[in-house]
């Protein structure tokens, strides 16, 4: 055997490498020698060194690596872009770049690194607590469900609050074309996500734009922060295969402490003891002898206990030549559920691009295009609620001959509903091409095209199957809710950049104008008396159709906007943006409006005093934005006169019924956003820090006015002078902790704190929202009744009578208020690594309040299911309790302070959390073992670990509904 000594030369090899696969063209140098290679297409490179010297590998744009020898045969290297190091990562602004270092606005940037360690379906769960100011709330479980996007708070009292999203440089509608008939009982307000078409594992990187000096550009339509979605790209290179696999499990994360049959049983009779009733009745079955004592069922096991299965393939294939070069990445994901049937949700997508340019490399050419299909079959209820609420001692769900069981018609059996079904088909088209040419160096024209389309056909199925037979109905009783949906978009956006030198300082411009035009279609039908349930499905075998709702809205959109950058010796930074803004929902005269902003940056760090002052500052720099924009997302046609269909047939005739009255004087709304802003880094960035205030001042409310019935008519559309802030800190900080040989270490953290207030109100005590809202608190709280406990005498509830007439009235009493916006809320992320091994912990939290189990809820000692916490109940005279009395619902004053309590303040509480959200473990496999191939596993899981002193489950959950779940996955990818 050859043995290596430090003398002697002999060939080093290995593969060069950056975040996104091999590097070409990088130079291996011998340090204080003048030998030298560069790596092949492929990555790799080989050299004569000695085990003593230094190879020094080095490439545009990329920061230098030095690597000792030490003897060693095979150097593998992963090379990071300056930018990283910096911390300047390149970032899409939309319709310009920037870079962490030299941006004035408030931006936030999730990257593919980020996303790709999360096994979920959505790029909105890929960004919960990763982005400081960015609040995301998740309806439910159910896979294909919807979210709910807040940055930086609410803006509006009834106008929309949902940002913009650009998917690919076009703007993308998220709103939902599902129908509440069809889909409300298994997807919370028929929230449906169009974003879900959108594969995790096809993102290149997301960037939320938050403040004026980063939205203004966007006008109107950035008014509630800007979500840029990025698709991945081609590169450049050798034709390269990829193939990713993995599959992985899933199911609910939290349970509630329920009543066991002990218990429950214990508080039924001591409800009928209370009530006075001592033969119990006919339906008192948990209790009469009817089911069995002995019985002691999970149903939350049973019902929503099972085991989600998922599995997820993507292919890719990339390439080309300097000119032209391609990418075509298509995908498959399914995931079951953990109700106990086969249903499924199913998503299939193919992402194609393709960029071209001249040989003289002055017109250039992207075209990218991504078609996606869903297929989503679920219950066409969510069993949650009757997981929680069914007697522990209900019956078996078969009989001996495994047909659903009724026992003798005493209980309405929860798997009933799964013979009836929710499903849906939905078909996305998302298409953009971009054309540039360069006329002179430093000027160039370009156009943005775009194309959206998509559909949705959904169905809910009732068969007469999910009823009792005993009932005697047949198929004549069943019926179907259906939905067709369809909305598609173009967009024309032509733009002229310029860039030119004044002094020792560079001009930064560019105009441009927007034309978009959106249409959409929605009906929806109950069809209802079929001669047989397998013709369910075929609208024209019912007895009778109903349309419940047909509609067709056009929106129309046009703007005109430029924007100014000046940055003097990268140390006084000057950004001016402006848009005109045209939109069709207002009317005339009123249909423009103007809005810009201004941000201005100061690099402290480039000033000689401050450097020599303080020599571990490597970077620090002040912002400062101030900006207005607006806001018309109040739905179209909102200042017609409009007509509805009249279900009133007169003569034989239908007609038309005045639906809302014509008031073309209400205009856009209008938000001033002031930002102010402290970034610094110290020992060479080692160290970063972002600090940011925020205040955003919302008015020019647009609200539905009331107005007095003899007009025939609620309210009328219009401007209101009521004012909302947003206010708040935002943090963020990064650290490299441990970089040492083979081993390094380094963590990202982020904390927002929001402050919400409605500041003024004009007529708020005579208006639709005086029970809602309070001037001085927050939008989003909530009026209640405030418990003072349980009366030791009588044994019921007792609330402060505020206005001290001796009656606890609903309008006068309500006025304890909670607040259900989160007070702050964020999330840690460490990441380690050593040698080929990967690990990600990633850590969220919030605090908040939240619903309990009490909610809306039925008094214990009903023939419902209650938490344990319930069993600290008034027995007698003296009893010191947190529980009223129990109560069968004959105890009519009982009965009453119940249904105040749980519009109480018991019923909401600390709703705080910390969550492991996400761990993430890989392995680069070496290359000596796969030549030309990179192989890596991964391991993965998500929601693994809730820490909370919430006792209705999870934290994050929506009373009724599937919470989030717990997913482990496994996979592997190839590149080749």
């Amino acid at each position: 055997m050859y043995t290596v000594h430090a003398q002697d030369f002999y060939r080093v090899s290995g593969t060069i490498t950056d975040d996104h696969g091999a590097l070409n063209g990088v130079t291996i140098h011998v340090k204080g020698s003048s030998r030298g290679t560069t790596s092949d297409l492929n990555g790799n490179y080989s050299i004569q060194v000695k085990g003593t010297e230094v190879l020094t590998y080095s490439f545009i744009g990329y920061g230098t690596v030095e690597e000792l020898v030490n003897n060693r045969t095979r150097i593998d290297v992963l090379l990071y872009s300056e930018s990283t190091e910096l911390e300047e990562v390149s970032i899409n602004a939309g319709y310009y770049k920037t870079n962490d270092k030299v941006k004035t606005g408030s931006i936030v940037r999730l990257s593919s690194k980020d996303i790709e360690t999360q096994p979920v379906n959505s790029p909105l769960e890929a960004m919960q607590g990763r982005l400081s100011g960015v609040h995301i709330t998740q309806y439910t479980g159910t896979a294909g469900g919807g979210f709910q996007v807040r940055i930086r708070g609410q803006n509006s009292i009834a106008a929309g609050n949902e940002p913009l999203y650009i998917i690919d440089g076009v703007p993308y509608d998220s709103g939902s074309l599902s129908y509440n008939g069809s889909s409300g009982s298994i997807m919370p307000g028929a929230l449906i996500s169009p974003l879900n078409a959108l594969p995790t594992s096809s993102i290149a990187s997301i960037e939320v734009l938050k403040d004026a000096d980063a939205t203004a550009i966007y006008g109107s339509r950035g008014a509630n922060g800007v979500v840029l979605i990025t698709t991945k790209n081609n590169r450049v290179g050798r034709t390269t295969f990829s193939l990713n696999v993995s599959a992985g499990l899933a199911n609910i994360s939290r349970k509630i402490k329920l009543m066991n049959t002990e218990q429950f049983l214990e508080m039924r009779k001591e409800a009928f003891d209370n009530d006075g009733i001592s033969d119990y009745p006919f339906n008192a079955y948990d209790i009469n002898g009817t089911w069995s004592n002995a019985r002691d069922a999970d149903w939350q096991n049973l019902l929503i206990g099972g085991t989600a299965h998922i599995e997820n393939y993507q292919g890719t294939v990339s390439g080309g030549s300097d000119r032209t070069h391609f990418n075509i990445s298509g995908t498959y994901g399914k995931e079951s559920t953990v109700f106990p049937k086969d249903f499924s949700y199913r998503r299939g997508t193919i992402l194609a691009s393709i960029n071209h340019s001249s040989l003289d490399d002055k017109f250039r050419l992207n075209f990218t295009v991504n078609y996606a299909t869903e297929n989503n079959n679920q219950p066409g209820l969510d069993l949650s609620k009757s997981a929680r609420t069914l007697s522990p001692n209900a019956p078996e769900l078969y009989d001996e001959s495994g047909n659903l069981n009724w026992e003798n018609s005493s209980w309405t059996n929860p798997l009933a509903q799964l013979n009836g079904a929710y499903s849906n088909e939905i078909i996305s088209l998302m298409s953009n091409a971009v054309l540039s040419y360069e006329f002179l160096p430093d000027f160039k024209i370009s156009s943005r095209l775009g194309y959206n389309d998509i559909r949705i056909e959904e169905g809910k199925t009732n068969p007469h199957t999910i009823y009792n037979p005993a009932y005697g109905l047949t198929s004549a009783n069943s019926n179907i809710f259906t939905n067709k949906g369809n909305r598609h978009s173009w967009s024309i956006e032509p733009q002229l950049d310029y860039q030119f030198t004044i002094g020792n300082g560079v001009f930064k411009t560019l105009l441009g104008c927007t034309f978009q035009e959106q249409n959409s279609e929605q009906l929806s039908l109950l069809a209802a008396g079929f001669t047989n349930n397998n013709l369910l499905q075929n609208l024209s075998a019912a007895s009778n159709v109903y349309i419940l709702g047909e509609n067709k809205n056009q929106y129309r959109y046009q703007a005109f906007y430029g924007r100014v950058n000046y940055n003097w010796e990268n140390k006084y930074i000057i950004n001016l943006t402006g848009r005109r803004d045209g939109s069709s929902r207002f009317g005339p005269g009123k249909k423009y409006a103007n809005f810009g902003a201004i941000g201005a940056a100061w690099f402290l760090s480039e000033e000689s005093a401050i450097q020599n002052a303080i020599p571990t500052l490597s970077m620090a720099k002040l912002r400062v934005s101030y900006g207005i924009t607006g806001n018309d997302q109040i739905g179209d046609y909102q200042y017609f006169d409009t007509y509805s269909v009249s279900n009133n047939i007169y003569s034989g005739i239908v007609g038309l019924e005045p639906t809302r009255l014509f008031n073309p004087l209400f205009a856009w709304e209008k938000n001033k956003k002031l930002d102010l802003a402290f970034d610094f880094g110290l020992w060479k960035n080692k160290l970063l820090l972002s600090t940011t205030y925020f205040r955003n001042t919302s008015s020019n409310q647009l609200v539905g006015v009331p107005l007095p019935g003899t007009t025939g008519f609620q309210n009328i559309q219009a401007n209101l002078n009521a004012n909302i802030l947003n206010s708040g800190w935002e943090f963020e900080l990064h650290s490299r902790n441990i970089q040492q040989g083979d081993f390094s270490w380094k963590s990202d953290f982020n904390l927002t704190v929001p402050k919400n207030k409605l500041i003024s109100y004009h007529g708020l005590e005579n208006s639709a929202y005086a029970n809602k809202y309070v001037i001085g608190q927050p939008l989003t709280i909530i009026k209640l009744y405030h418990l003072t406990g349980v009366n030791p005498d009588s044994g019921l509830f007792e609330f402060e009578d505020y206005n001290g007439d001796g009656a606890i009235s609903s309008v006068e009493d309500r006025k304890k208020t909670k607040d259900l916006a989160p007070k702050y809320y964020g999330g840690l992320t460490n990441t380690l690594t050593y040698k080929d091994f990967k690990l990600v912990l990633f850590f969220q939290f919030t605090k908040q309040n939240g619903y309990n189990y009490y909610f809306n809820s039925a008094p214990a000692g009903f023939l419902i299911n209650q938490p344990t916490e319930s069993l600290d109940r008034w027995r007698q005279v003296g009893d010191v309790s947190s529980m009223q009395r129990y109560t069968t619902g004959s105890d009519y004053e009982a009965l009453l302070a119940y249904s105040k309590f749980t519009l109480s303040d018991a019923a909401v509480t600390d709703a705080s959390y910390l969550k492991l959200k996400n761990v993430s473990f890989s392995y680069q496999l070496s290359q000596k073992w796969l030549k030309n191939t990179k192989c890596l596993f991964t391991l993965q899981g998500q929601n693994l670990l809730t820490f909370t002193s919430f006792k209705g489950g999870d934290p994050e959950q929506v009373i009724g509904y599937l919470p989030q779940l717990r997913r482990l996955t496994m996979g592997v990818q190839f590149n080749f």
